[in-house]
């Protein structure tokens, strides 16, 4: 597995990892082409065994970053039968990682609140509980957890 930017033409790969974990919710195609243009950090995780120099997309995830010293973590998805392989972990990682190189003292997130495995990872890394967005993810009307990493 290797990680490296997303560029537009892994959105049509993306688009069935949305459509399975995300169902009704998944982001659209411009949705994506949106996030590229105004220039967000974005990385896939693709297979390193494929014969050719673009691996079959594993996982991805984005970065939203605010100036001054304010990160965003846009999504985090890995594709199920990539999961539980620490992809999740090596893309949370890279955008950490991204965050801090440009200056962000503060990251935050929003996470499903009947996600407790995400929930779980993002804890280990610091993420700790905020607020809750109600109804914030439609059409289900699933509330968002709210989370907060401070750098120190």
């Amino acid at each position: 597995m290797r990680l490296g930017r997303f560029r537009w033409w892994h959105i049509d790969e993306v688009l069935p990892i949305e459509a399975d974990l995300f169902g009704a919710e998944q982001w659209s195609a411009a949705m994506f082409w949106n996030e590229l243009a105004n220039g967000h950090f974005y990385l896939v995780a693709t297979d390193d065994d494929a014969t050719d120099d673009d691996g079959a997309v594993l996982g991805y995830a984005g970065l939203a970053v605010s100036p001054p010293d304010e990160a965003w973590v846009q999504n985090v998805a890995v594709r199920r039968d990539a999961q539980r392989r620490g992809i999740g972990r090596l893309l949370l990682e890279a955008l950490l990682a991204e965050a801090a190189r440009r200056g962000a003292r503060s990251t935050l997130l929003e996470v499903a609140a009947d996600n407790a495995p995400a929930q779980r990872l993002y804890a280990t890394y610091g993420f700790e509980p905020i607020g809750v967005r109600r109804g914030y993810y439609q059409p289900s009307n699933t509330d968002a957890l709210v989370m907060q990493r401070n750098e120190d």
